[in-house]
């Protein structure tokens, strides 16, 4: 039992570590997006090509597929635990005891886990040369993209969910990590609502302003 328990205890610390590593990867890549809104492509094409040629930035890139890789898998791993450790359902649930955004982290989790095969099988795998596609212009297969009004709805409920998604995560990380305490949790839980608030509007509004002004 308590091996278990250290088990799951050790892979919410990891799982919390490569979030928060995530967590600081989202407003660089919101910052990129947003020279999407010029009318000169080159600022954006240029981004991307030197995020995808830089050797420091394709060390980082790996990382950051790994750091993914862990996080879905914990993830997964630790809610199947969580499941098999009450097989059977409460009659009367406490709602004091766990938190809507807690328990639908999974969903949430897994609808940004879809945009993200999504998003890759419309950029990296062009860069890959998987998919056909100029990977030197991002610029106009975004632009493109965001022309579709069913991509566009899409991408908007993609980052609503994973502005809920990052609500939870971020004050669930700081906890795991022993960093939350009764003075900093209300600290933390501002922080928590502006960062999942900010960063899900940043990316949301890209493709409206492309969709009402290209």
């Amino acid at each position: 039992m308590n091996k278990t328990l250290f088990s799951a205890v050790s892979k919410k610390f990891v799982m919390a570590l490569a979030g928060l590593f995530l967590l600081l990867f989202l407003p660089v890549h919101l910052g990129i997006n947003l020279m999407l809104l010029k009318s000169d492509p080159e600022p954006f094409n240029s981004a991307a090509h030197f995020m995808a040629t830089f050797p420091l930035i394709k060390v980082v890139e790996l990382l950051l597929f790994l750091t993914i890789l862990i996080h879905i898998t914990y993830g997964i791993i630790l809610q199947i635990l969580n499941w098999l450790s009450r097989p059977v359902g409460y009659k009367v649930r406490n709602k004091s005891e766990t938190s809507a955004f807690s328990r639908f982290m999974i969903w949430t989790g897994g609808s940004v886990l879809i945009f993200l095969v999504i998003h890759f099988f419309n950029f990296y795998f062009i860069k890959l040369g998987l998919v056909d596609g100029n990977p030197e212009d991002f610029y106009s297969v975004a632009w493109q993209l965001f022309s579709v009004p069913g991509y566009v709805i899409l991408y908007w409920i993609c980052f609503l969910l994973l502005g809920f998604h990052l609500y939870h995560a971020l004050q669930s990380a700081f906890q795991t990590l022993g960093l939350s305490n009764e003075f900093w949790k209300p600290v933390i839980r501002a922080i928590s609502l502006i960062y999942a608030v900010a960063v899900p509007v940043g990316f949301a509004i890209i493709p409206l302003v492309i969709w009402l002004f290209k």
